[in-house]
């Protein structure tokens, strides 16, 4: 079959002829999910490199399965690839047997369009989504020749950058990345990429060019910067080097997101993925105001997309991708002001071809029975719901805005209307947490299964999974004061939860609990944390957010060889006054609505969401002189 593989790598390479292409065939016959290497897929740009002047790699630090369900790689992907002066190609983290055979045969890591090394390119780009991954960028770096350090890389390497939400606390991995995008990267490439092209042509040294680059807001360039820290080692601040350079960096933001560009000809995997299907992303931004979530922070503010724009865009899907099933994302999709009208025409329109839709975040207070009978009309999925704790005190301590009467109407509305399956989503050590918030989690979960039962669903078909995450602070949340719960608390309250969530019917997860540590860790770090990624790197510390390979053990050695203490970082509480590592980092939200957010969320007070009700104060509007956007009117569609 790798006949076929060899026909496609040799049409995408283009007129050079690609070094080690005879080894990379023998190659792939030899590991596991050769198509994770192979490139060729539909609507993959192949772009002659003669052509063009600037050459950039999207790198996603994890395997292609998880990269390729990435909507923001096929937004930058089709952005970069439509300038005739540039192209993007793909990278994605080999799995260890393929990295052994590399390694093995010397042949660098390469990007799946050309199979050109890395180090050939201008622009290498990371995006980061997950802390765990963050071990991931010195293993690519690593395998494609790149030195690891920042300070290190002469200019015959590519510039390296990075964004993504982990990029709004980016001090951990500042020892590695040339340059940072705070914000969306949708409304900054072009400017940066402009400025890559101008000091190409006029030689612009990397130094030079990184001079240049700051200039453009929402660029962060941590080797202009100098970082203090008191005698007793607690964080002091983070600052300029010298006046040119700005105290803040203030994040990128899209203002017309019906005008922004949307892959409509995205690739299409050539193996299964994990999200393996069409993506609409109706909105952006949310302001329920759950007090632990980052991205209902850094995302800000609310951006709808007219009716006629979602419209649109799934047809040219539908022509262009040959899926059968479409997604409409978001941070909350039952949000969308129009989301009843738009399922109704979107499945009135291409149910008849078989394409089904799914709304991937619907909320149990907003929850319609009949928007999920419409979503099901061509095939039924399971149900998801996030409640995130036990009992209604702890809801309004989180500010989630979800009641148990919400939970159990919808489920028991779900299972009535001949649902099977309903999955709840709860988070154990938020601040303030007891052991009642505890039963409440199994409590509920019973009840939900109880409601099955009552709707006569049969024993055997029915099914309640209740998944259980542990929390992590975040930056630019109300909760970034908080510590986490120490590790051995939370093995034993998993522990409390394996022995009480049992019954037919019943199945409990739960992540690994060392994992959320060091992601905690990470999360809160200041730029000392360098050293210590480099050390766990050497000790082999790849994948961390895969079970099969995370290893605390190898992190705590890590943690003592760089002399710094881990629980230092995830277990300390902060002070309001407090220097916090992320403090030169503008999201446009204020600290004082945090601390205030914080200080409501001690005294159980809720804070209401300013799409309906009254501004919380937040900050963000006047900051960065943007409003919500909320669709609105027709547009011809």
């Amino acid at each position: 079959m790798f006949f076929g593989y060899t026909i496609i790598l040799g049409i995408c390479c283009g007129e050079k002829e690609i070094e080690n292409m005879d080894l990379l065939d023998q190659i792939l016959p030899l590991v596991k999910k050769p198509a994770r290497y192979a490139g060729g897929e539909w609507n993959a740009v192949c772009k002659n490199w003669g052509e063009v002047d600037l050459k950039v790699a999207f790198a996603f630090p994890d395997v292609y399965e998880v990269g390729m369900s990435h909507l923001g790689l096929q937004i930058l992907y089709g952005i970069v690839n439509s300038r005739p002066d540039a192209l993007m190609e793909r990278v994605f983290a080999p799995w260890p047997d393929m990295a052994e055979k590399m390694r093995e045969h010397e042949i660098p890591l390469f990007a799946l369009e050309s199979k050109r090394p890395l180090r050939d390119f201008d622009v290498v780009a990371f995006t980061l989504q997950y802390e765990l991954s963050f071990s991931n960028i010195l293993y690519m770096l690593d395998l494609a020749g790149i030195p690891l350090l920042s300070a290190s890389r002469s200019e015959e390497y590519p510039l390296v950058i990075a964004g993504g939400p982990c990029a709004f606390n980016p001090e951990p991995i500042a020892d590695f990345i040339d340059l940072f995008v705070i914000g969306e990267g949708e409304e900054v490439i072009n400017e940066l990429l402009d400025a890559v092209a101008g000091g190409k042509r006029d030689k612009l040294s990397r130094k030079e060019l990184l001079r240049k680059a700051v200039e453009i807001q929402g660029v962060y360039v941590p080797s202009l910067y100098l970082v203090h820290y008191g005698e007793d080692g607690a964080f002091l601040r983070v600052e300029p080097a010298d006046s040119s350079v700005p105290a803040r960096v203030k994040k990128r933001v899209v203002k017309d997101f019906d005008q922004v560009s949307f892959p409509t000809s995205p690739v299409v995997p050539s193996t299964e993925v994990v999200h393996d299907r069409m993506m609409i992303e109706v909105l952006r931004g949310c302001t329920r105001g759950c007090r632990f979530c980052q991205a209902g922070m850094i995302y800000r503010p609310v951006r709808e997309k007219e009716r006629g724009t979602v419209l649109r865009q799934a047809r040219e899907l539908v022509r262009n991708t040959g899926y059968d099933e479409l997604s409409l994302v978001s941070l909350s999709t039952s949000d969308y002001t129009p989301v009843q009208e738009v399922v109704k025409s979107l499945l009135d329109e291409h149910a008849a071809g078989g394409v089904s839709l799914s709304l991937p975040s619907l909320r149990a207070d907003q929850f319609s029975v009949d928007l999920a009978k419409e979503v099901q009309r061509v095939r039924r999925s399971s149900l998801t719901f996030a409640p995130e704790a036990g009992t209604q005190r702890l809801r309004d301590v989180i500010n989630k805005g979800v009641t148990e009467e919400d939970l159990l109407a919808a489920a028991g509305a779900a299972f009535r209307e001949g649902w099977l399956a309903v999955k709840l989503y709860f988070m154990i050590g938020l601040p303030t947490e007891t052991d009642e918030d505890l039963d409440g989690i199994n409590r509920l979960a019973r009840e939900v299964l109880s409601l099955g039962r009552k709707a006569g669903v049969p024993r055997g078909r029915l099914k309640v999974t209740v998944s259980v995450s542990s929390f992590v602070p975040k930056a630019h949340t109300a909760f970034q004061w908080e510590p986490q719960a120490p590790f051995e608390a939370l093995k034993e309250r998993q522990a409390y939860l394996s022995g009480k969530v049992r019954d037919r019917g019943l199945t409990l997860n739960y992540h690994d609990a060392g994992a959320s540590f060091i992601e905690a860790v990470f999360a809160r770090g200041d730029r000392r944390l360098g050293q210590v990624l480099s050390k766990a790197f050497e000790l082999g510390c790849k994948f961390d957010g895969w079970t099969e390979y995370f290893n605390l053990e190898k992190w705590l050695e890590a943690f003592k060889s760089a002399g710094l203490d881990p629980a230092w970082y995830a277990y300390r509480s902060y002070g309001y006054d407090d220097a916090l590592p992320w403090d030169h980092i503008d999201p446009g939200i204020s600290k004082r609505y945090l601390a205030r957010e914080h200080q409501r969320a001690m005294e159980g007070i809720t804070t209401g969401d300013c799409r309906t009700g009254d501004c919380p104060g937040c900050g963000l509007c006047g900051a960065l002189e943007i409003e919500p956007v909320l669709a609105g009117s027709e547009r011809d569609v």
